[in-house]
């Protein structure tokens, strides 16, 4: 850890320079290394998303991607920031219709789907530890998670309607992510002796379980 802080602080007057490289090249180049970042996640896994990796695969020197990303976990954190913003797309653009407990269900689909198809992706954002992560409850309750928000906003509308009895939809949402999480960690672990489609219905059946127990 030393030997690295040395290393990056010798290089910190060149990297801090001004450049006369355009801003859209830059910016370009930034695209890159976060697309190719991606590329071996996707792939590879978490632990294998290395800066000098990162930086053969575009095409430039390792120090050369520091002028873009200060450090490997603000690289990760752009990723983990893509990841959210694309599963929110995902959300907004799924339909939903019905009552409380099937809009919410609706919701928990489009996350397991999310997490199935991209199991890495759902890593970084879920359960690797980042100094960029959301917490509960502070950030949660300020609604600055995309993916988090939809459902509180479905939970109070359904306080407000008498669908569900009266709680804290922050609360109460945070428990629905709890149980999502739980679910999709012991399936990928191998702990759930189940195919994809039999996983799915466990799924949801579990949402409507517990969504039942908020009915007034």
């Amino acid at each position: 850890m030393h030997v690295y802080t040395v290393y990056i602080c010798a290089y910190t007057p060149y990297i801090t320079m001004p450049s006369s490289i355009p801003a859209a090249a830059k910016t370009d180049t930034a695209d890159r290394i976060l697309a190719a970042a991606r590329d071996i996640l996707d792939r590879d896994g978490l632990a294998e998303v290395a800066m000098r990796r990162v930086a053969e695969r575009v095409g430039i020197t390792p120090m050369a991607i520091y002028r873009h990303y200060t450090d490997r976990a603000s690289l990760l954190n752009a990723i983990a920031n893509q990841g959210f913003q694309e599963l929110a797309d995902r959300m907004h653009a799924r339909p939903l219709n019905g009552g409380v407990e099937t809009r919410l269900a609706q919701l928990g689909e489009t996350f397991v789907e999310f997490a199935l198809q991209l199991p890495n992706l759902y890593e970084l954002m879920f359960l690797a530890p980042r100094k960029g992560a959301r917490f509960y409850p502070r950030d949660f309750k300020a609604g600055r998670s995309p993916t988090f928000s939809p459902s509180v906003k479905l939970l109070k509308e359904a306080m407000q309607t008498g669908e569900l009895r009266h709680d804290d939809p922050v609360e109460i949402a945070f428990e629905i992510s709890a149980l999502s999480h739980g679910l999709i960690v012991l399936y990928r672990g191998g702990r759930v002796g189940l195919s994809a489609r039999k996983f799915r219905i466990l799924y949801r059946r579990s949402f409507r379980r517990y969504i039942h127990g908020l009915r007034p």
